[in-house]
C-alpha cells in the first residue's frame, strides 16, 4: 500500500488508504474493510481527512473541489408490510434523489417505505448522522445501489463519521455485501 495515494478528484491535505486509517473510521466501517472478502476492492478504498463542520454534501463539494456527480449519499429507509418493518440502505449520486415511494418500495415488496428517522438510522448502523456509508452496514441489510453509482469510475461516500470520507471505485461499491444494483433507483 502506498504511503501517499493520489485521489482521483478533490483537494485534500491528508489522503491514506482506508485500511491504514481504520482508527479514523466508525468501528463497523473499519471492521467491514478489514474483513471484506474482496481484498482488492478493500485495498482500493481511500480515506480523506476532512472538517466535520463541512460534512454536508453541497458545502463539502465546494470546500474540497469535489464534483457533485462524484459524491454519493447513503440513506437508510424503513420498508414496511403490516406490522413488520425492515431497514435497507440506498446509495445514489448526490445530485439525484432516491425514489423511495415507488422503486424502493416495489423492490423490497413493501406496502410502505420511507426514510428512517435519524436516531434509528444512527443507532442501527453504529455510524454518525452525516457520515452513514454503504461500507459496514449491518449484516442482512439490502444495499440498493443506483446504476449510475456502480458505473462511476470513483465515488466519494461517508466514513461512518462526520470527519473524513471514503473514495472507492463504483464497481467496488457494487460488490459490497448485500449490494444490488438497480436501474432507476434515483433520478
Amino acid at each position: 500500500m502506498s504511503d501517499h495515494p493520489t485521489p482521483p478528484f478533490g483537494n485534500f491535505e491528508t489522503v491514506r488508504t482506508a485500511l491504514d486509517a481504520c482508527d479514523l473510521l466508525a468501528r463497523p466501517v473499519a471492521d467491514a474493510l478489514k474483513n471484506w472478502d474482496d481484498r482488492r476492492a478493500a485495498e482500493s478504498v481511500l480515506y480523506v481527512d476532512t472538517d466535520p463542520a463541512k460534512a454536508d454534501t453541497a458545502v463539502f463539494c465546494e470546500a474540497y473541489g469535489v464534483p457533485l456527480e462524484a459524491s454519493a449519499n447513503c440513506v437508510v429507509v424503513a420498508a414496511g408490510r403490516g406490522a413488520d418493518t425492515a431497514p435497507a440502505a440506498c446509495l445514489a449520486l448526490a445530485h439525484t434523489r432516491v425514489d423511495v415511494n415507488r422503486t424502493v418500495r416495489k423492490h423490497l415488496g413493501a406496502r410502505k417505505a420511507s426514510f428512517a428517522p435519524v436516531d434509528t438510522a444512527v443507532a442501527e448502523t453504529g455510524m454518525e448522522y452525516g457520515g452513514i456509508t454503504p461500507v459496514g452496514l449491518p449484516g442482512g441489510w439490502p444495499l440498493l445501489v443506483d446504476e449510475a453509482v456502480a458505473a462511476a469510475p470513483y465515488v466519494l461516500v461517508g466514513s461512518g463519521l462526520r470527519r473524513g470520507k471514503l473514495i472507492l471505485p463504483g464497481s467496488a461499491v457494487a460488490r459490497l455485501p448485500g449490494a444490488e444494483v438497480l436501474p432507476g433507483l434515483a433520478g
